[in-house]
């Protein structure tokens, strides 16, 4: 036997996936509609889905919500929805063609090439190709081209667009960048000057551009150009089945930013507009899903009613009424209080859908809160907007010496919790379920006391929607502590969602070996390129080793893979151990693709481990966010990491593309599976560390020398040394 080298627990190359679907699924078929209805499924065909890509909708529907419609399309014909994926986009087409598929769900410009090869549904949207440069240059005309360096990914129309370019000026050299990249990770490239130019559509550059001050749009390469789901030229009758359904739908017709409306145009629409937060307890993107109470209950309010809901963050937290009277929005879901005082405001509050307790948040270590009394002379920071800074208010008419201070009022509640929890502030008031859903991830704070009792929180209409509001007020008279609200209560403020939760077990399983799962550990690692023993510390970490193991956003198996995750990499039963160990070990190196080469193998790992945690999107977001604040963003401890943490922040997580993140849940992570990792390293026999630097001794225990090592910065490998002699490679 060869040693084996583990250098490759990071891996160079990855394993081409190609269609990704249950056997089952997989078939043939170049037929029109009566064949789709004949087999009982509509296959749709999408690339697998980046958590990059699938950035957080501050307002407008989520990027990739066509694929909501196809799966209605589908129950309208009475047919399953089938969705197939496939690793890079250029194998798109050809599957279409091969009958792999019945209709491409991803978005394609409609251009010259493609629909001399595939047919196309009425568009839904139009976009412009543009040059993406830093913010010091100026491309306004073809000539500011000359000379100059385009990355673009070859299978994506941009390639056309810049060939058609080079005929006009051949000085023009264009970059072909690996396929697996995505888009936004280009851009930022551009923006460290990694790559010199490169091409987008311009609605994704109006978002990315959010979060990269230092670059701008150049020149308009394109006129306005149409964006469709593909078919094959023979599928007339799905075709005209299809654009009569898009039209039905009217989901992607421009609308108008204000306006006022009550029930019966907002059905007319179809469309409802919630104004909310970015925050934990309301709306927000963890591993690419959307997540949050108030979007939970208010998309299945807009399912139940057969319309689309639209979730808009405004800038600030006092925005949300504001906004709300404009005609920015239709509801407030945003966990307020209801008061008085905001009913003075112009607007009405539905029934009561939650009911809280406002409670002192303090360090865990102070120990000085027994009773009401001793906030005497205690500063409380509140939002003086907020409806704590009136309970405080009260407190001190009511004779409590308390010292009320402001805080921002861009500050989050989180985030003034996280200020009390460091120190820079004494004392808060928070919401309890805003407490419980901190407490679920932290020990380092505590509800100290209760100041009030049954807070009643509802949502906000204007005055003027009452029909509005009678439909809001049936729903929650029909759902309020029905099942599914209270699983959706369990999930986000009583289920303990702690990363440290396994974190006081022994390393070892007392028979020599590390995991009762090693033996298919070692072959799925192998198997894709990874270290067996990293890998075992991430398993560890996700399920305590437990295949039945089943996280609060609906992560399954021993690798808490996301169910829409697994299909995308061909798995459905997650719980069956080596099914879920198998779909995460893919997940990672699906992953790593996303990441450039020239990372160093360390910091790519932890890169990738962060992004199996949190969502690629977020790990891309702290890496630009990390350049801007003078950091390295292609080294995670100590930096990356850091910009992370920021990312809880409002101030940086509103100027993020993926918006907030809980920075403390993938820097614990990534930390606590290194440091398992490591002790897996020294407990395991039969290593040494090779040091490339030929000055030191070629075998050494791991144990002894690997924190020198890396201390003083030399590259390592790690080789795996049976007791038989064998011969490197």
């Amino acid at each position: 036997m060869l040693i084996r080298c583990l250098c490759l627990w990071l891996g160079l190359a990855a394993v081409p996936h190609g269609l990704m679907a249950e056997p089952g699924d997989v078939y043939r078929e170049k037929g029109d509609l009566k064949a789709i209805v004949k087999h009982g499924k509509l296959r749709i065909l999408l690339p697998v889905p980046s958590t990059y890509e699938n950035s957080l909708p501050r307002s407008g529907f989520p990027i990739h919500y066509e694929t909501v419609i196809l799966q209605k399309f589908a129950a309208s014909l009475n047919v399953q929805p089938v969705v197939h994926y496939v690793d890079k986009r250029e194998q798109l087409i050809p599957a279409l063609l091969a009958g792999e598929t019945d209709i491409i769900g991803a978005n394609l410009t409609i251009t010259k090439k493609r629909h001399k090869q595939i047919a196309f549904t009425v568009p839904f949207e139009t976009v412009t190709e543009q040059i993406i440069c830093r913010k010091s240059d100026s491309i306004k005309t073809l000539n500011d081209l000359k000379g100059r360096e385009i990355a673009i990914h070859k299978s994506s129309s941009f390639w056309e667009t810049v060939q058609a370019l080079r005929k006009k000026q051949p000085g023009i050299k264009i970059k072909a960048v690996e396929e697996t990249i995505p888009t936004e990770a280009i851009v930022d490239a551009v923006a460290e000057g990694k790559y010199d130019l490169t091409v987008a559509d311009s609605n994704l550059i109006k978002a990315v551009l959010i979060n990269n001050p230092e670059l701008a749009a150049g020149m308009d390469l394109t006129a306005s150009r149409p964006i469709a789901w593909g078919l094959r030229p023979q599928a007339a009758a799905l075709q005209k089945k299809l654009n009569k359904f898009i039209e039905k739908e009217q989901w992607f017709r421009k609308r108008h930013k204000v306006y006022m409306a009550d029930w019966a145009e907002i059905k007319k629409r179809k469309v409802l507009r919630v104004l909310t937060r970015n925050s934990a307890a309301s709306y927000f993107l963890w591993r690419g899903e959307l997540l949050g109470f108030e979007y939970e209950l208010m998309k299945r309010f807009a399912k139940k009613n057969n319309i689309h809901v639209e979730m808009i963050v405004p800038p600030t937290r006092a925005d949300l009424l504001t906004w709300l009277k404009q005609g920015k929005g239709d509801v407030v879901a945003a966990s307020l209080t209801i008061s008085a005082q905001r009913q003075a405001q112009g607007v009405n509050f539905s029934r009561r859908y939650n009911k809280v307790k406002e409670v002192v948040v303090a360090r865990k270590s102070d120990d000085k809160i027994k009773n009401i009394n001793d906030l005497a002379g205690r500063s409380v920071y509140v939002r003086p907007s907020s409806s704590y800074w009136q309970t405080l208010t009260q407190l001190k008419k009511d004779g409590i010496d308390v010292v009320i201070k402001p805080a921002p009022e861009d500050l989050e509640t989180e985030e003034i919790i996280e200020k009390v929890a460091s120190g820079e502030y004494d004392l808060t008031v928070a919401d309890s379920h805003i407490v419980a859903i901190e407490l679920t991830i932290r020990d380092d704070i505590k509800s100290a006391l209760e100041v009030k009792d049954n807070v009643l929180q509802g949502w906000v209409v204007r005055k003027d929607s009452s029909k509005l509001l009678a439909k809001l007020n049936a729903f929650v008279k029909k759902e309020y502590r029905g099942l599914h609200y209270n699983i959706l209560y369990k999930k986000y403020f009583t289920n303990k969602h702690s990363i440290n939760k396994y974190v006081n077990a022994r390393v070892d399983m007392g028979d020599g070996k590390i995991s009762p799962w090693e033996s298919i550990t070692r072959s799925y690692a192998s198997k894709y390129q990874f270290d067996w023993r990293l890998i075992t510390a991430q398993m560890y970490q996700e399920s305590g080793f437990d295949p039945k193991a089943k996280s609060w956003v609906g992560a399954l198996g021993l690798m808490q893979v996301m169910p829409k995750t697994g299909r995308s990499m061909g798995f459905k039963d997650l719980r069956q151990p080596e099914k879920g160990l198998h779909a995460g070990v893919k997940y990672l190196a699906w992953l790593r693709e996303r990441f450039e080469a020239e990372l160093s193998v360390k910091d790519r790992m932890w890169f990738i481990l962060a992004a199996y945690n949190a969502g690629l999107g977020h790990v891309f977001d702290a890496r630009t966010l990390a350049r801007r604040k003078g950091l390295d963003p292609n080294i995670w401890f100590g930096n990356v990491e850091q910009a992370m943490l920021l990312l809880s922040k409002k101030k940086y997580a509103r100027r993020a593309r993926h918006g907030y993140v809980r920075g403390y849940e993938p820097v614990q992570y990534v930390r606590k599976i290194r440091d398992r990792y490591n002790a897996y390293l020294r407990l395991v026999d039969n290593q040494v560390l090779i040091p490339k630097n030929n000055g030191m001794t070629a075998a050494c225990r791991t144990q002894s020398v690997i924190s020198d090592v890396a201390a003083v910065g030399y590259d390592f490998k790690v080789v795996y040394i049976s007791r038989q002699v064998q011969t490197a490679h």
